[in-house]
């Protein structure tokens, strides 16, 4: 096991009782178990306008990204909105980029209302290996979020291992040699002149 593994997980829902938040708890409790010290951002502890490139950044995204660099492994956790991740969580990414991703490990998660929320997924998988970031192949749903938890915990004892899962694997391939670039990455030329 990796020693000294650091794991950042992205909360990408404001919502007070965002289900989002408790799964991404959930993960990062595994990922504690497994022996890695972690850390919760919760974007609603930051004030992130959206980006303007033409504006330095905030304090907010400086402080953020800084967490995000630390990492050895990141958790990204959203709610299904239209079919793809929330705004906050997109924000939170504009601010980053190769220097807070590349090379590191990320896991993804996603939460919806109704069914599996997989288009959410694939699009963040895409915003990832546009950084150049390591995707862990397995990934986490939890459907009908509504229904999904009682005082915090899982109703299903399958969803909570899929999650419970993701946590593991952050910390068990957080170190991983990555793959070379990836295509994205080569056209992803705005983000380098952020």
């Amino acid at each position: 096991m990796p020693e000294d593994v650091r794991v950042v997980g992205i909360a990408g829902s404001l919502r007070e009782g965002s289900a989002s938040r408790k799964a991404v708890d959930h993960a990062l409790d595994e990922t504690e178990r497994a022996g890695a010290s972690t850390e919760l951002l919760d974007l609603r502890e930051y004030d992130l306008p959206m980006i303007d490139p033409d504006e330095d950044d905030p304090e907010d995204a400086k402080r953020l990204k800084a967490s995000v660099r630390e990492a050895d492994s990141i958790l990204l956790a959203s709610p299904m909105y239209h079919g793809s991740y929330s705004s906050p969580l997109k924000t939170a990414l504009d601010y980053c980029g190769f220097d807070e991703f590349e090379n590191k490990t990320v896991g993804l998660l996603a939460v919806a209302g109704g069914s599996f929320p997989i288009t959410a997924l694939e699009h963040l998988r895409s915003v990832c290996r546009a950084l150049d970031a390591w995707v862990i192949p397995h990934q986490a749903a939890v459907p009908k979020s509504h229904s999904a938890f009682s005082d915090g915990a899982f109703v299903d004892d399958g969803i909570e291992g899929r999650v419970r899962e993701l946590g593991r694997q952050a910390v068990q391939y957080a170190n991983i040699e990555p793959d070379p670039e990836s295509f994205e990455s080569e056209e992803n030329v705005g983000a380098v002149n952020q």
